[in-house]
């Protein structure tokens, strides 16, 4: 499923489909030998109610073939200071890269096809919650409570379980094959991770209801039907039987069916609302490749019909060249009147959609683009100041925020902090410093670590006070959790702190 952990970058170590977003991208090469699954006893049925009929097929006759691939993407939860792919991830935010699928032929693009699908409508800024912590709260339900036991018996076991899952999946619904990558190789795991992570933090509804609707929004790119869900539940508690032997028993399996159940009747319900309002996807012409570095490029492209979005949010992006690969990017500049969307993209190491991206693509080759999600918005009923920290391609949304503010005529101060390792890295400084240039209430200071031998998070310890701001961070996760950290020791609340990499914090019980 969808969610990032830096929706500005691609890290190349995630794979293609899913419904829930993953926890952690496995590591490349991992092997894809699953063990043949026997039938073994049937577990519990699992139907969520669903609707047996889609209630509109947009662009159903136009679907590439390729198109109906859920991917398993990072797809960043709501807001809140901790962090996305969101399962809670939390998944989320700023994009990690995941994995690999057929390759089609160089240079082809797939043709915008005719399609009648219902336009989306303007987007309303969503509510920044904060971020949930492992403060005391209520103790944990009884099913919460037998979830938890079974992942920790399975957790040792866990190459074993995700093995035994998919072959189950694949032997027992032979037709759910094609929507995953050709290739299984990084794959493997994200798929029950995220099941698994969705399904240990059932209790905390404020943070995973928002991000499951999300994740069922953003599934609709992929083709995923309410028929598939139920396939994927009887093969989780399949390969949860034969794995949790010792904690395995009827009242468990009801634990985990009843869990289940709920978490896909919420995608179910959100994707069957969202075909009401807005296409599957979007097909983008790209219009502009600048190269800034060896290894970035500002990457411009042209929607097929009109693609409404917040400054500060992100996509997914599926290139002609690795169909079913989709990886989160935030948008670079605020909505603009001539209806071009750009995104700033790092080619990383084994990161087939950046390295696409960044060293492929040209002017006139089409990609597809999945719904905008993300609230890392600015809320413009208030008139707090703006502390903003970007680093590396995470400058891209900070960006988009400081237009966002201009072009609202608001004179509220922003601060923003502009980390990178190096100077070469620090690409779009002659951007950031002509908008300070234009706009006096804007402030714009490098961090590079190389020379003031200090990371960013620490770095704004040495300015402020803060405490009138509300803070925004985009960039690596080591960065939003640093951030995170550094923030809520000046004082700033966690309600005050937003940032679309909240599967990782979140997972972890941060």
């Amino acid at each position: 499923m969808d969610a990032p952990t830096t929706t500005s970058a691609d890290s190349g170590s995630g794979g293609g489909g899913g419904w829930f977003t993953p926890r952690k991208a496995p590591p490349a090469g991992a092997s894809t030998d699953q063990e043949t699954p026997s039938e073994g006893r049937k577990v519990t049925p699992i139907r969520p109610v669903g609707r047996p009929e889609r209630i509109s097929r947009d662009r159903e006759d136009t679907v590439p073939a390729q198109s109906a691939a859920p991917a398993a993407e990072a797809a960043p939860a709501p807001q809140y200071a901790s962090a996305a792919g969101t399962p809670p991830q939390q998944p989320g935010p700023h994009a990690t890269a995941r994995p690999h699928a057929a390759q089609q032929g160089q240079g082809s693009s797939p043709a915008h096809p005719p399609h009648s699908a219902p336009s989306a409508q303007a987007p309303t800024a969503p509510r920044a919650e904060p971020t949930p912590r492992p403060a005391p709260g209520p103790e944990a339900s009884p099913d919460a409570r037998l979830i938890r036991r079974t992942l920790e018996e399975v957790g040792p076991d866990a190459d074993k379980v995700t093995s035994y899952f998919y072959a189950l999946l694949f032997v027992r619904h032979p037709e759910l094959r094609p929507l995953f990558p050709a290739s299984m190789d990084t794959q493997r795991d994200r798929l029950l991770k995220a099941l698994l992570t969705a399904a240990e933090h059932a209790d905390n509804k404020s943070v995973l209801v928002p991000y499951l609707k999300n994740l069922g929004r953003g599934h609709r790119k992929y083709g995923t039907q309410p028929e598939h869900y139920p396939a994927v539940g009887e093969c989780l508690i399949g390969a949860l039987t034969r794995y949790a032997t010792t904690t395995w028993d009827q009242e468990t399996e009801a634990a985990w069916v009843r869990t289940y159940t709920t978490i896909s009747q919420v995608m179910i319900d959100a994707a069957a609302a969202d075909e009401l309002r807005a296409p599957a996807w979007w097909y983008g012409e790209v219009v502009s490749h600048d190269l800034r570095t060896s290894d970035i490029a500002v990457v411009t492209v042209r929607p097929d019909q009109p693609y409404p979005f917040l400054a500060g949010q992100y996509t997914s992006l599926e290139t002609p060249w690795w169909p079913r690969i989709w990886r989160h990017y935030s948008f670079a500049s605020a909505p603009r009147s001539d209806g071009l969307l750009s995104f700033h993209v790092k080619a990383v190491p084994a990161g087939w959609v950046s390295n696409a991206l960044v060293h492929r693509a040209r002017p006139g080759d089409v990609i597809r683009l999945g719904p905008p999600s993300g609230s890392m918005t600015v809320d413009h009923s208030s008139d707090s100041g703006l502390l903003c920290l970007g680093g590396g391609t995470g400058i891209a949304p900070i960006k988009a925020l400081v237009e966002d503010v201009a072009e609202h005529g608001q004179r509220r101060r922003v601060e923003v902090f502009y980390g990178a390792r190096t100077d070469h890295d620090l690409y779009d400084i002659d951007t950031m410093l002509r908008l300070q240039q234009t706009h006096p209430w804007l402030a714009v200071r490098p961090i590079v670590d190389q020379q003031a031998h200090l990371q960013l998070p620490d770095a704004v310890r040495e300015y402020g006070p803060w405490n009138e701001y509300d803070a925004y961070l985009s960039g690596p996760p080591g960065m939003i959790r640093n951030g995170v950290d550094a923030l809520r020791d000046i004082g700033i609340p966690v309600d005050r702190i937003r940032h679309d990499s909240v599967e990782e914090l979140v997972a972890t019980g941060n």
